[in-house]
């Protein structure tokens, strides 16, 4: 049998296969950040993935950063989240929500009125986000947080965490990367702080730490994982070493009993982003890089405790385990239909055996 079939235990999520389903911006939430009934579909097809990691999630307005961005903080949140979860598990697959905190990626036209927009320090993200009200708007200048306010932000990924396990996930994964509050902290051109989270590779991988201990310490360490991408500069986020950055937080995250390290390979090629992270880290480990029915298997024999993670394949192929275990062809996806509301290139394309195009 394929190795990319196999089983694979990482902490508490025993996977039924090393194909997981990578965390994907997708906006289908409503307005309120309650996920509904079209997201429960789209996540139930694709619940033959060993593993699904759910699209970026706000653990608090504060960190909203786009529009139908889903949250997991109020009730009616959790129940949306609840079918979902109830849609995959009906499909014996397993789901884990990725806690997205946006810090200064963000605007006061995607968030609820009066929501400020906080992070490490006082320096504005260049670049700008869509929002529904507005069109295209830059990015707001956020407010620097406080030390105290900065652990009360680590609280709340905790109770992130518990809320997630409320709405039926199996575990947690921490986003660390695309610039996002995790990575300001950790990356030196996004954080001038003084205090015990600010100046060092290890004070600056501070915050995040505190977040995947205490999401440990609220549901288990071994339902919490942790992605990372050394060497990205998305959303304007850069740091002056960004391998011993990432390696620091590796070797920090590593004492805790993690389920597993989600990392993608770096943008420029002199960076070893997986051999960083398994001489940081350790083994247990998701891989996420374009992969396809090509270089899987190859993957996987260099990386023998290792689960692959594929994120466009699964947008037009929600049956993409029996494809690739069949060794059909995969559908292509339509890039126009990404993020706007509706079903249109969200719940629409069919598995193999229905698709017109290839029946």
């Amino acid at each position: 049998m394929s190795k990319l079939f196999e089983p694979l235990q990482l902490g508490e999520l025993r996977l039924a296969n090393r194909i997981v389903m990578a965390p994907m911006t997708r906006n289908r939430a409503g307005a309120d950040g309650v996920p509904g009934e079209l997201m429960a579909d789209y996540y139930g097809q694709r619940g033959d993935a060993g593993l699904i990691v759910a699209e970026g999630t706000w653990p608090s307005a504060v960190g909203q950063s786009y529009c139908r961005q889903p949250g997991i903080a109020t009730p009616a949140q959790i129940a949306g989240w609840k079918r979902v979860t109830d849609a995959v598990h009906a499909r014996g697959g397993l789901i884990v929500l990725q806690v997205m905190h946006g810090g200064r990626i963000g605007s006061r036209h995607v968030k609820p009125e009066g929501i400020e927009t906080v992070g490490p320090s006082a320096l504005q993200a260049a670049g700008e986000v869509v929002t529904d009200s507005a069109g295209m708007q830059p990015y707001d200048t956020p407010r620097a947080l406080s030390t105290e306010e900065v652990r009360a932000i680590v609280q709340e990924h905790a109770q992130a965490a518990r809320n997630a396990r409320e709405a039926g996930f199996d575990g947690v994964e921490l986003h660390g990367t695309s610039g996002y509050l995790p990575m300001q902290f950790l990356s030196s051109g996004t954080n001038q702080r003084t205090d015990e989270y600010g100046g060092s590779a290890a004070n600056r991988a501070r915050f995040a730490f505190e977040c995947l201990r205490e999401m440990g310490a609220a549901i288990g360490a071994g339902r919490v994982g942790l992605r990372l991408n050394p060497g990205n500069t998305y959303n304007d986020a850069r740091d002056e070493d960004s391998s011993a950055t990432h390696a620091e937080l590796m070797r920090q995250a590593a004492t805790l009993g993690l389920a597993y390290l989600h990392v993608m390979r770096a943008p420029m090629p002199e960076v070893d982003a997986f051999a960083l992270a398994r001489a940081n880290f350790g083994e247990r480990l998701i891989l996420n890089d374009g992969f396809g029915a090509d270089n899987a298997e190859a993957a996987l024999r260099d990386h023998p405790g290792a689960a692959l993670s594929f994120a466009r394949h699964f947008i037009g192929n929600p049956d993409l385990v029996s494809r690739l275990r069949a060794g059909q062809p995969l559908t292509r996806f339509d890039r126009k239909t990404l993020y706007t509301p509706g079903a249109a290139g969200y719940t629409s394309y069919d598995s193999y055996c229905t698709d017109p195009a290839t029946a």
